[in-house]
């Protein structure tokens, strides 16, 4: 008999001493690449990675477009039966739909409505995408695929950063200028990278483990030299969740590997990086505490545009222009000198300042919704598949994938990632993991009846 349970990781793992029946609804997780899954691939390593910034000549095709379009396009007349659900019953999709449309109710009422549908259109395409990962993944292995085409994109893009100097303008010690992101960006790039690597330099074949590690070490420098106190919070962040939660890995292998972190950051951090990052604990002089363009007072006005508008806000894509017409600063500025219409510089605020309260919430329950589909995986005991081994690699990439999250969830406090295709892509594959492990409890159970 086939026992079906849903658990919260890590299940009590154990090695599976029957078979199921064969059904003809069995995927097998041996099926490789397809047209699909190259597109998406192709996706996240331009529109995540920014590989078509760093070779200029892939940029005159618009590959971002290309792929998107073609993976969306592809979703839609894919007629594999693992892939015929409906997306629509999953909560985190339900709430990313119910914040698309909060974003079309703003629109008309902005501070400067053709900013809004244009953020507004931008939008769809990435709620398009997450719907495509999450309905493209045919098993876990679908899942391991894509995630390892996220690592090494970011592992590729750390790699150009390191050995390009034009990608570099030293102050202080941290790079500013990059291609793309700017260097709290990257830091939080990787942040959401880095627990991926870990996965696969846990799992796999060696060949795969040896990249694994090597992208980790390239990552970790490209941390180092990003300087970014907000990345150094989210690292915390993910390792903290490793000492206490990664529980798929031994926790004598835990500590190991957190206090081997601690000796590299030690050893190959200089004496800027840790008086930047001191600054955390002692930021007396920092400018984000004193300046009118620092966090602190954007983040303040940010909440008063979010009192003033409470329901639908400035607008998507409207906090520059807020700072800049609506801002207490307008009528404060001298005679001849302009407004700053910067950022909000935290993800949360810019949802609520742009959606009003009702967006904020929708999107702090999306991204609640998302932690919850990792959280509670349903396990298959007893599939041809299940041996305990896999089932722990299962969990361990469950594992992986949360603190990928947790990073972003952490750098995203002080970065304006709210619409971000980062954010969605791992959504995607979270949601996408736990549909998998749904429809094979389906098809399980069907097949016992």
């Amino acid at each position: 008999m086939t026992h079906i349970r849903t658990t919260t990781f890590p299940p009590q793992l154990s090695e599976a001493t029957a078979q199921p029946p064969t059904t003809s609804g069995a995927v097998s997780a041996g099926r490789g690449w397809d047209l699909l899954l190259l597109c998406l691939a192709g996706f996240i390593l331009t529109s995540v990675a920014r590989i078509h910034q760093l070779f200029p000549a892939l940029a005159v095709i618009r590959p971002v477009t290309i792929t998107g379009m073609l993976a969306i396009g592809l979703s839609l007349v894919d007629r594999v039966s693992p892939r015929r659900m409906s997306a629509f019953r999953i909560p985190a999709t339900r709430y990313l739909l119910a914040l698309v449309v909060w974003m079309a109710l703003s629109a008309p009422g902005a501070l400067w409505p053709g900013g809004a549908v244009a953020t507004f259109i931008d939008f769809v395409k990435t709620a398009l995408i997450f719907l495509v990962i999450v309905t493209a993944v045919r098993s876990v292995r679908d899942v391991e695929r894509l995630a390892l085409v996220y690592f090494l994109g970011a592992a590729i893009f750390a790699v150009m950063v390191l050995t390009h100097t034009q990608f570099q303008l030293d102050v202080g010690g941290r790079m500013e200028r990059l291609d793309f992101y700017d260097s709290n960006d990257f830091a939080t790039y990787t942040v959401t990278a880095l627990p991926l690597g870990v996965y696969f330099a846990s799992t796999g074949r060696r060949v795969v483990r040896f990249v694994a590690v090597a992208g980790i070490a390239v990552l970790a420098t490209g941390f180092l030299w990003s300087g970014s106190r907000g990345g150094f919070l989210a690292l915390l962040a993910v390792l903290a969740y490793f000492l206490l939660r990664y529980t798929t890995v031994r926790g004598s292998w835990r500590w190991s590997a957190v206090v081997a972190v601690a000796v590299l950051l030690t050893a190959v951090a200089g004496d800027t990086y840790w008086t930047r990052i001191s600054t955390v604990l002692h930021p007396t002089e920092d400018y984000n505490l004193t300046s009118e363009e620092g966090r602190i007072r954007i983040w303040q006005r940010g909440v008063g545009y979010m009192i003033e508008h409470p329901v639908l806000g400035v607008g998507a894509g409207n906090f520059p222009r807020a700072e800049g017409t609506i801002s207490p600063l307008v009528g404060r500025q001298p005679l001849g000198r302009g407004l700053k219409w910067g950022p909000p510089h935290n993800s949360y605020l810019q949802v609520g300042a742009e959606l009003g309260v009702p967006g904020l919430v929708l999107f702090v329950v999306f991204l609640a919704s998302v932690f919850r589909a990792l959280r509670a995986l349903p396990v298959v005991l007893e599939s041809p598949d299940s041996t305990g081994r896999r089932l722990m690699e299962r969990a361990r990439l469950a594992q992986s994938l949360t603190a990928s999250l947790i990073g972003f969830a952490v750098g995203a406090f002080f970065l304006t990632l709210a619409y971000h295709d980062m954010l969605y892509v791992l959504a995607g594959m979270a949601v996408g993991m736990r549909q998998v492990s749904v429809n094979a409890v389906r098809r399980l159970a069907a097949a016992t009846r």
